[in-house]
């Protein structure tokens, strides 16, 4: 459900930044304005960030190969983490330049009304890609507030998608404001100052994508709860206690389980491997994305 979700998710996005990416072009050429401008990269920066998402739910779908034998689910990581820096350096950076040089260099806008009216169409339309975003992560968030849904899915896509359409929203707010402050005072610098909004609001967002796309690559383990229910799987019939466990999300819907087990002692060999067979089960049972799943039969030293 979460990769067809965020895939719908993303579709929608890539639709609608497409458009406006074109429409926001077409008004920065008639009015100048440098948060059309701003915005225009910014959907740009977006529309391919969509497109990097995509091919990273593709690629992680290759079969595992000898040299990476745990398949490629961190493509889905790693893409992620490339879609915050682009967002960081295509549009905080160039949002945040642009407006400072329109503050120190004021321009006049020409046709302001064509700007009015192309970021209120692409207000709606944004809307509309957050509105999905919001549907579908609703699905899988459950009673997680949005910050803690967003510090902890191992799932990349509906995030990131998320906070960028968030931002995307947000930004043409901030635009729109600019431009209205620079039609209704006559002065210009109000134009640059929605710009370097625009830009803090989006090296926010990437900066927050950047730490959380960084933790889930490098390897992140289960949450506390569902920590707990593998190991109230484990510590059942003949096994006695769990002596260490390690796990870790090799992709986001692919989680390795690896635990040392101490064992009833004098247990037969085939009891002790049907033991460990029957955890294995109920672990998969209840955890149905741990998929790989290495148990270590061993004593527990520390009975006298």
């Amino acid at each position: 459900m979460a990769a067809s979700g965020g895939t719908k998710a993303i579709l929608a996005a890539l639709g609608a930044n497409a458009g406006i990416a074109v429409a926001k072009f077409v008004g920065f050429l008639i009015t100048g304005s440098s948060s059309m401008l701003a915005e225009s990269v910014h959907s740009v920066a977006d529309t391919s960030n969509q497109g990097l998402l995509l091919l990273g739910q593709k690629t992680a779908q290759r079969k595992a190969t000898k040299e990476h034998p745990f398949g490629y689910g961190r493509d889905r990581y790693f893409y992620s983490f490339i879609v915050a820096l682009i967002l960081f350096t295509l549009g905080a950076v160039f949002a945040i330049y642009e407006g400072i040089h329109k503050i120190q260099h004021p321009e006049e806008l020409t046709s302001p009304l064509v700007a009015v009216v192309i970021l209120v169409v692409a207000i709606a339309l944004e809307t509309y890609s957050f509105g999905t975003a919001i549907t579908e992560s609703k699905k899988v968030k459950g009673r997680k507030t949005w910050w803690a849904f967003i510090r902890q899915s191992k799932s990349p896509e509906l995030p990131v998608v998320l906070l960028e359409d968030a931002g995307a929203l947000f930004g043409l707010i901030f635009a729109l404001i600019g431009v209205g402050l620079a039609v209704l005072t006559g002065d210009p610098v109000w134009d640059g100052v929605g710009t370097i909004m625009i830009g803090v609001l989006l090296g926010v967002i990437a900066i927050t994508l950047i730490i959380e796309m960084k933790s889930l690559l490098i390897g992140e383990g289960s949450g506390e709860e569902e920590l707990k229910t593998i190991v109230g799987q484990l510590t059942m019939g003949d096994i006695e206690r769990v002596i260490h466990i390690r796990t870790q999300y090799i992709g986001p819907e692919e989680l390795l389980v690896a635990a040392k087990l101490a064992m009833r002692r004098g247990m037969p060999i085939d009891e002790v491997a049907r033991a460990i067979d029957e955890a294995e089960r109920r672990v998969r049972e209840s955890v149905p994305t741990a998929r790989l799943i290495y148990l270590e039969p061993d004593l527990d030293r520390t009975r006298v």
